[in-house]
C-alpha cells in the first residue's frame, strides 16, 4: 500500500488557517527484504549488489584485516586513475629498480612478474602483471615510477583511500606483503572494488584475462572465479599466512552485478567453494525492483496558497531496490510529505521522502522533487484562500 503521509508544522503566514492534512492511497506490489543471512565459514565474508550498493550479507566487515595481496586493488586503483588523467599512459615505460627486483621477484620467492633489474617496462605490461600475476615486483615498480619510494607511495594510498571513503584503510606498501600496519576491511575492499569497476570500465576488463606472458613465462590468473561461475570477470585474491585465503570477486549475471568479499579461509578449495556459494546465494535470493524511473510521477501533493492547487512528486532518479525474493507482500511504500506544501515551490525542490520499508530491515528513504515551479499568492489571494477554508472548511 502507498500512502501519503504527513509531518504537521505549520506555515508561516495563516498558519491557524491551514487546512487539514488528506491521505491519498494507492496499491503497489513490492518485495519485501526481510530473509535470513547465509551462513559462512569465512571470518571475514560482504556480499553487495552493485547496482544498488545494499549489503546483502556482513561478517565482520567493518574490522581492519590483513589483506595480502587484495591491497593491490588499491595499487591497481592509483595506476589506473593516472591512467584516466593522462599522467602516464599504457606505452609508457618505467623503469624496474634493483629494489624491486629484489623483494618482489623471482629471487625474493613471492608472486612475481619476473621483471629484470633496469628492464624498461610497458605500463599496460604492468598492469596485467599486477592484476592477472600478482606480480610485487610489479607493484613496487609502479609505486616507485609514481611517487619515487614504495613508502611514499603507500601513504598516497592510504591518502587517496579516504578520499574514497575507505575508513578502515591503510598502507605500509603497495603489494600486500604483511606488515601490521596494512589493513583494510572486507568493506572497503568491496567499495574498491566497486570504484574500479564504476571509475575505469576501460581497464576493468583486464581483470577477467586468464593468463599473460612476460620475459617468455606464462601465468595463469588465480581467481577461481572466472573458471567456474558464469558472468565471473574479477577482481583478486590473497593470501598470506596471517590473512589465509581471501578473495574479492565479482560477476554479473542477467544485467545485475555482485562483489563478494571473503578472507581468512583455510584453503584455495574453501576460498573457491564459499566465493561460488555465496554469489549463487546473492544472485537466486535476491532481485532489483525499480519502483520508479528517473523524472516518473510518483505522486501528487496539495499546495498552501500557490498558484497552483496541485504540485507532482518526481523520482530524483532510477528508483530500484535491492530485495528478497520472498516476502513479497509485506513490503510498504509510503510517500511521507507536509501536505498541503506551502508556496512558493521551486522547480526540483525537495518537498516529500518515498520511504521503503519492511519487518527485518531498516527503512529506506529517497527524496521526491517538485516537478514544476509554484508561486505564492498575493496578500489578497492568500485572505481569500484562509477564509474560504475557515468558513467553508475548503481552499479552493
Amino acid at each position: 500500500m502507498m500512502m501519503i503521509r504527513v509531518m504537521t508544522p505549520l506555515t508561516p503566514l495563516l498558519a491557524a488557517a491551514r487546512p487539514a492534512v488528506a491521505a491519498l492511497c494507492l496499491s503497489l506490489a513490492v518485495v519485501s527484504p526481510a530473509s535470513a543471512a547465509i551462513a559462512t565459514k569465512a571470518p571475514h565474508a560482504f556480499l553487495m549488489d552493485a547496482d544498488t550498493h545494499t549489503v546483502l550479507l556482513d561478517k565482520d566487515g567493518d574490522a581492519p584485516m590483513a589483506p595480502a595481496s587484495m591491497s593491490k586493488l588499491m595499487t591497481v586503483y592509483m595506476l589506473m586513475e593516472a591512467l584516466k588523467e593522462g599522467r602516464v599512459s599504457l606505452d609508457s615505460m618505467f623503469s624496474v629498480s634493483e629494489n624491486a627486483w629484489s623483494k618482489g621477484g623471482a629471487a625474493s620467492g613471492s608472486s612475481t612478474m619476473f621483471l629484470k633489474p633496469r628492464e624498461q617496462v610497458k605500463v599496460q605490461d604492468l598492469l596485467r602483471g599486477i592484476i592477472v600475476q600478482s606480480g610485487n615486483d610489479a607493484c613496487i615498480v609502479v609505486a616507485e615510477n609514481l611517487a619515487v619510494t614504495e613508502t611514499e607511495f603507500a601513504a598516497k594510498m592510504t591518502q587517496r583511500a579516504r578520499e574514497l571513503g575507505l575508513k578502515d584503510s591503510t598502507f605500509a606498501n603497495a603489494t600486500g606483503w604483511p606488515d601490521p600496519s596494512q589493513r583494510m576491511s572486507a568493506r572497503d575492499l568491496a567499495t574498491l572494488a566497486d570504484r574500479i569497476i564504476e571509475d575505469f570500465p576501460e581497464f576493468y576488463t583486464v581483470f577477467s584475462e586468464k593468463q599473460f606472458v612476460h620475459n617468455g613465462i606464462k601465468q595463469g590468473n588465480r581467481n577461481p572465479l572466472l573458471y567456474g561461475f558464469p558472468g565471473a570477470d574479477g577482481l583478486k585474491t590473497g593470501h598470506t599466512e596471517d590473512s589465509g585465503y581471501g578473495l574479492v570477486g565479482s560477476a554479473k549475471v542477467n544485467d545485475r552485478r555482485l562483489i563478494v568479499v571473503i578472507n581468512g579461509l583455510a584453503s584455495n578449495k574453501e576460498r573457491s567453494e564459499e566465493s561460488e556459494r555465496l554469489l549463487n546465494w546473492g544472485f537466486s535470493e535476491f532481485q532489483n525492483v525499480t519502483l520508479f524511473k528517473k523524472g516518473e510521477k510518483v505522486e501528487s501533493a496539495e499546495v498552501w496558497l500557490g498558484d497552483k492547487k496541485m504540485v507532482p512528486l518526481l523520482a530524483p532518479a532510477n528508483l530500484t531496490f535491492t530485495l528478497p525474493r520472498s516476502a513479497r507482500r509485506e513490503m510498504k511504500v509510503s510517500v511521507v510529505v507536509d501536505q498541503p506544501i506551502a508556496a512558493p515551490i521551486l522547480a526540483g525542490q525537495k518537498v516529500a521522502t518515498l520511504r521503503v520499508s519492511a519487518p527485518g530491515m531498516d527503512p529506506i528513504e529517497t527524496p521526491l522533487l517538485a516537478a514544476e515551479a509554484v508561486d505564492r499568492l498575493g496578500f489578497t489571494g492568500r485572505i481569500v484562500a484562509a477564509a474560504k477554508y475557515l468558513f467553508w472548511g475548503y481552499a479552493k
